[in-house]
Formats: C-alpha cells, structure tokens, sequence
C-alpha cells in the first residue's frame, strides 16, 4: 500500500492542493489512456495512486504558467 506525507506532496505542487488535485487528476488520466507509466507499478494499481508516486518519486512536477513567469521575471 502507498502511504506518503500529504505536506511533502503538496510541497512538490507548489503549496498548492488546487495544483497537487489537478495535477494528479491529469495524470491519472493519461495513466488509464495508456500513457507509460514513470514508476514500477503493480498492473492492479490504480491509476489515481500510480501518478500520486510518480509525483512523490519527482517523476512528474507542476509546470509554469505564463501568468506566473511573468510576474517572476518583474
């Protein structure tokens, strides 16, 4: 079973539960249309919990949004 830290995998979205729900929910998405997965995976495991690892292991990150690299860049 994975049990990992809510706090550590929230620090990895960001400080952000909006970025961390969003992220796994794309990427469980594109787990469960056949895309790779990043992480060694039992075939049983669901895809929600295969992307919450791949995200805990630094397989997957949140990217950067225009908006934001511009008000980083001032």
């Amino acid at each position: 079973m994975f049990n990992v830290a809510r706090e550590s995998l929230i620090d990895k979205a960001k400080n952000s539960i909006y970025k961390l729900v969003t992220l796994t929910a794309k990427r469980a998405l594109e787990i469960a249309e056949g895309s790779p997965k990043l992480v060694e995976a039992d075939p049983n495991e669901k895809a929600v919990t295969t992307s919450l690892r791949e995200i805990s292991e630094n397989k997957v990150s949140v990217g950067v949004d225009k908006k934001e690299a511009k008000h980083e860049k001032k």
